[in-house]
């Protein structure tokens, strides 16, 4: 794929269902003006963000496995004997539909004991997911579409901004995707350093996976569907519901990891208008 950025490639027609709030947002009021960044990461704390780990119930950030010190929202073992598959999630407390999602992130230090070989240098950004409050207790990931966020090894090729899909399914070029992971066309990302990933969120029209301008992942009509999500309550999983929106999370797989940014440009004031939206979109990237 590995394309130029050409964002409405492959919209679908019809009306979209949005479903979100823009608190906290600002859109443009003239052609000169752009959406200012909603800091989904505020710097100093996670009051807005909900934990929810494998094992345990809403809100119990176990081990304080998402803490933020020194500016960063760090994931962190520490606090662990070992792993045991208690799989974590954060989950921004507000939904959003229309958007362009900006992380900066990098992977450090060593995987935890415990943590199985896939792993390594592993998390994710979750998209369109179901409210925390209606995941249980042992429920290993929420069901969304997950923007794979992954590090290299050092020597071998290993891409970012993959697409996994835990309990949904996505179309890609109007055929139904179904295995759970798809690899980016992305570079791979070695050692230490910073990396940022953008995703573009159109409602349940079109989502892209996007670094250093490139688009390296789209698909279209994210739904409900599939396996690869356990223990889940059965009436949060309709089977062929389109996701036109949901809630954003962060992940903790077992490998520390830093994030230190974590903004949202709520893009729901041009869903109706494709050239502006397509403008828009342009300026931000």
């Amino acid at each position: 794929m590995n394309i130029k950025l050409n964002l409405l490639s492959v919209l679908a027609t019809g009306t979209i269902l949005v479903a979100c709030s823009s608190a906290g947002s600002k859109t443009a009021s003239s052609d000169d003006e752009t959406p200012q960044p909603i800091q989904l990461f505020n710097g100093s704390d996670i009051n807005d963000w909900t934990p929810k780990i494998r094992l345990h119930e809403v809100g119990e950030n176990y081990a304080n496995t998402f803490r933020v010190e020194d500016g960063l929202l760090k994931v962190r073992y520490d606090n662990y004997e070992e792993f045991n598959k208690q799989y974590g999630h954060l989950a921004y407390n507000t939904p959003y539909s229309y958007y362009l999602l900006r992380i900066e992130y990098r992977f450090v230090d060593e995987q935890i004991k415990g943590g199985e070989g896939w792993a390594f240098r592993n998390s994710g950004a979750m998209l369109h997911g179901q409210d925390p409050n209606t995941m249980l207790k042992d429920q290993d990931f929420p069901i969304s579409i997950e923007g794979q966020l992954l590090g290299g090894n050092g020597s071998d090729k290993r891409t970012t901004s993959n697409l996994c899909t835990p309990g949904t399914n996505v179309m890609i070029l109007d055929s139904l995707y179904t295995p759970h992971c798809l690899s980016s066309t992305s570079k791979t990302y070695h050692g230490d350093e910073w990396v940022t990933a953008d995703f573009l969120v159109l409602g349940d029209s079109l989502i892209q996976h996007i670094l250093e301008g490139e688009v390296v992942l789209e698909y279209n009509k994210p739904q409900i569907g599939g396996g690869n999500v356990e223990n889940y309550d059965a009436a949060q999983k309709t089977d062929g519901k389109l996701l036109d929106q949901g809630f954003i999370y962060l992940q903790s797989e077992s490998h520390p990891i830093d994030f230190r940014k974590v903004e949202l440009y709520d893009l729901s004031s041009y869903k109706d208008n494709e050239a502006k939206l397509n403008e828009i979109v342009q300026k931000l990237l």
